[in-house]
């Protein structure tokens, strides 16, 4: 057994990095793990990742954030901002409880990026994390300080991306 907790990131304007971390909970699932992931952009109900994770034995995957995010001079940023900050609450609630050997926050970077929650208390969370336990924060512009901080950092890449040649977003593949 690891002595020190882990902590991944994978950021990038590439597609792939919610899908990297449901990599992992599908790994630490067959390894009958206790898996938390919080999303902390994402809306949509009908999402494949959270009909799959549903079927996953000590999987729990909540969906708290409410979709795109609108700009900050908008008056429906704030419910963005209330809603990530119940995530994040959610986020400590996890880490703390000592229970899950996997939680995955998902879109916490692009949460950051936009002023919907403190980096300084994401970091409190990660620091605070026990021995055992693997984090994953996923999402464009991770920070030079949550860089820093990770044992691991996978910057996904987009050097061709189907919507730039107007295919849109495919059920199985993008959600």
């Amino acid at each position: 057994m690891r002595k020190n907790r882990r902590l991944l990131v994978f950021t990038g304007d590439g597609k792939g990095k919610t899908t990297a971390a449901l990599g992992m909970v599908l790994r630490a699932a067959g390894h009958s793990q206790a898996v938390k992931m919080i999303q902390f952009i994402k809306a949509d109900a009908k999402t494949g990742e959270l009909a799959a994770c549903q079927n996953l034995p000590g999987v729990e995957l909540v969906q708290m954030g409410r979709g795109f995010i609108p700009p900050p001079t908008s008056l429906k940023h704030v419910v963005h901002r209330e809603a990530a900050e119940r995530a994040l609450a959610a986020a400590a609630e996890a880490v703390a409880s000592d229970k899950y050997d996997l939680v995955v926050l998902d879109e916490i970077c692009v949460a950051i990026a936009h002023g919907l929650i403190a980096e300084d208390k994401v970091l409190e969370i990660v620091q605070s994390a026990p021995e055992k336990l693997c984090l994953v924060l996923t999402g464009r512009g991770a920070s030079q300080r949550l860089i820093e901080e990770a044992d691991t950092v996978t910057e996904m890449k987009c050097v061709k991306h189907a919507l730039n040649a107007g295919v849109w977003a495919q059920t199985g593949v993008e959600f």
